[in-house]
């Protein structure tokens, strides 16, 4: 019997990727797009079986006919302000959407479809200022923006929403994951189309905060075949996605710099415009439980992420005017 799905948020990295992977296995998908779909709908229409539907996580009624159309055996939840940095201009939204929306989606389910298995995109920045490095599941919270307060919150509905009520509902503690389709708001596009456009004459410099903050980067592709394989284990769980390495913004941007044979520290400024309040400074996640139990690995390197992002770069922007 072909499976179904729901994703929330179909429209954006991890959207993408994920109907990949399913339309992929033969499943029918359905897709909440949201408020941007970008390229989503045109790239959609190539498929016989993704099927956009619209939806809101600020409106319970627009999620229960979602599920009721849906009927999903798995739903899978990306929709959310997916900015920390924005979360700080839009914190009553990062709280409605991120953390109340949750909730909402939990209670359609358990109403509609409470046998579906559920998957949560839980984030590392939950973790904030954390007590320990490499941080695991039972990692305590400590989150410093409202983008991790309200996803800390979503978590632990989740966990009890699974405790509760007997729900197939897992989280995937994500952390940063890219690729060619990440967003121009997310400094890592910022860092490789910046770099390009200097490359090519259409551009001089390229402005940034903290460099010296550290992330746990990895590629998108290899991390939403975790959260598939999370939904098909017998029993629900949370699961770290990490590959293990932190690496500063700077690194990054010689990385990707390098790249294209210049050097950053030439064309890179530091402006305190593009600082957060408050900031981690170093996320590196342990997914050894993923690993041991799910048998994921992730099949990219940092050095390959970044150059994939480059040359996709480079080839969208090859051809345009210089200054």
């Amino acid at each position: 019997m072909t499976k179904r799905a729901l994703i929330t948020g179909v429209a954006g990295q991890d959207g993408r990727f994920l109907s990949e992977l399913l339309l992929g296995k033969g499943y029918e998908v359905w897709g909440i797009v949201g408020p941007y779909p970008g390229t989503f709908l045109e790239w959609a229409q190539d498929f016989e079986k993704l099927h956009p539907i619209d939806a809101d996580l600020a409106d319970m009624d627009s999620l229960l006919a979602a599920v009721e159309t849906s009927r999903p055996d798995e739903v899978y939840n990306f929709a959310a302000i997916s900015s920390v940095g924005e979360s700080w201009d839009s914190a009553v939204l990062a709280a409605e959407v991120n953390g109340v929306g949750v909730v909402r989606l939990m209670e359609a389910l358990r109403l509609m479809a409470p046998a579906a298995h559920m998957f949560q995109a839980s984030s590392a920045e939950m973790f904030g200022d954390a007590t320990e490095v490499p941080q695991r599941e039972t990692t305590p919270h400590l989150p410093l923006s409202p983008y991790a307060i309200a996803k800390s919150y979503a978590h632990n509905i989740v966990a009890s929403y699974r405790r509760s009520f007997g729900m197939h509902a897992s989280s995937g503690i994500l952390y940063n994951h890219e690729s060619s389709m990440r967003g121009l708001q997310f400094v890592t596009r910022k860092i490789t189309d910046g770099a390009v456009r200097i490359k090519l004459g259409l551009a001089d410099e390229l402005r940034l905060g903290n460099l010296d903050a550290r992330r746990d980067w990895g590629y998108a592709g290899d991390y939403v075949e975790a959260m598939w394989l999370m939904l098909q284990q017998e029993q629900p769980g949370d699961y770290v996605i990490a590959s293990g390495e932190a690496h500063s913004i700077r690194e990054f941007c010689a990385a990707a710099f390098s790249h294209l044979g210049l050097d950053y520290e030439a064309h890179v400024v530091v402006d305190p415009a593009f600082f957060r309040p408050v900031d981690p400074h170093v996320q590196c996640g342990d997914a050894s439980r993923a690993r041991e139990v799910l048998g994921w690995r992730r099949t990219m390197t940092f050095c390959e992420l970044v150059e994939s992002m480059v040359d996709a770069d480079l080839a969208r922007l090859e051809g345009q005017p210089s200054q």
